[in-house]
C-alpha cells in the first residue's frame, strides 16, 4: 500500500456507549472521515439527542447515522445492533467497544462481588460478545476493532481496582483477538487516562487544575483526543498495527505516577 488513507468513505462503524463522552467523540470523528455510523447506548433519550447533534455535523449526516438504544450487556441487543447495522448500510467494517461501567470505588477486599461481576460482564464479556457478532457479519472482507481500555488496566490506581482489572482483561483480550483474527481483522485498544467526561467526573471534580498539574501536558484529556486516535487506528494508515494498546494519557504514565 503506497498511499494509505485515513478516509473512511464507504465503510460502516458500530460504536457502543456513544451517547456522550468518548463514544460520542469517536462517532463524530468517524462521521467526519466519511464513514456510516451506528451508535448505541442504554438511554433512548440521551441517544436520540446525541444522534441529532451528530447528524447536524455533516450535510448527509442523517443518512449516514443510525441510533439504536440497547444495553451492551444484553446478548439480544448486541445481535440486533449488528444485524440492523448491516441491514441499513450493507456491511460492518469497524467496531468500537466503548461501553463501560464503574460502580465500585475503594478497596477490592470490601467490594460488592455482584457489582464486580457486572463490571466484568459489561466491560469484558460484552466487548467479546460484540466482536463475535461483528466477526459473523464481517465475513471474508474483514475489518477493524478498537477496544477502549484505560491506563487503569496498565497500572494500579488504588481507587478503581475492579474497573482497572476489567480493563487489564480488555487489553489481554485485544492481544488474543489480534492473533486469532489476523490477517483479515485488526484488533487494537486505546488506553486513556482521565478524560473530561461525565463518567470520569469523580476523578477530577475536587480540583481539575490540581489533577492536571501532574500531567506533563498540564491538562486533562478531551474526548476528541481519543476520537482522533481511534480514527487513525481504524484507517488504512494503521494497516500494520494490530494487537497494540495505545496510551492516550497526556504523558502521566511516563512520570511513574498513577494515571
Amino acid at each position: 500500500m503506497t498511499n494509505p488513507t485515513v478516509d473512511l468513505t464507504g465503510r460502516t462503524a458500530l460504536i457502543t456507549g456513544a451517547s456522550r463522552g468518548i463514544g460520542h467523540a469517536v462517532a463524530a470523528e468517524l462521521l467526519a472521515r466519511g464513514a456510516a455510523v451506528t451508535i448505541t447506548a442504554r438511554k433512548p433519550d440521551e441517544l436520540a439527542a446525541a444522534a441529532d447533534e451528530l447528524a447536524a455535523t455533516a450535510d448527509d449526516g442523517a443518512e449516514r447515522l443510525l441510533a439504536l438504544p440497547g444495553n451492551a450487556g444484553d446478548e439480544d441487543a448486541r445481535a440486533d445492533a449488528v444485524e440492523r447495522t448491516v441491514e441499513r448500510f450493507g456491511s460492518l467494517d469497524i467496531l468500537v467497544n466503548n461501553a463501560g461501567i464503574n460502580p465500585v470505588y475503594g478497596p477490592l477486599v470490601e467490594a460488592d462481588l455482584g457489582a464486580v461481576r457486572k463490571i466484568f460482564d459489561v466491560n469484558v464479556v460484552a466487548a467479546l460478545g460484540f466482536v463475535q457478532q461483528a466477526h459473523k457479519a464481517c465475513g471474508e472482507h474483514g475489518g477493524t476493532v478498537v477496544n477502549v481500555a484505560s491506563v487503569g488496566g496498565l497500572r494500579s490506581t488504588g481507587v478503581i481496582g475492579a474497573y482497572g482489572a476489567s480493563k487489564a482483561a480488555v487489553i489481554r483480550l485485544t492481544e488474543e483477538l489480534a492473533w486469532q483474527l489476523g490477517p483479515s481483522i485488526r484488533v487494537n485498544a486505546v488506553a486513556p487516562s482521565i478524560v473530561k467526561t461525565r463518567f470520569a467526573t469523580a476523578l477530577y471534580a475536587h480540583g481539575e487544575e490540581e489533577v492536571a498539574a501532574a500531567f506533563p501536558m498540564r491538562r486533562l484529556g478531551e474526548p476528541a483526543d481519543v476520537g482522533r486516535l481511534v480514527g487513525f487506528l481504524v484507517s488504512d494508515a494503521a494497516s500494520w498495527i494490530t494487537g497494540e494498546t495505545v496510551r492516550v494519557d497526556g504523558g502521566i504514565l511516563a512520570t511513574g505516577t498513577r494515571g
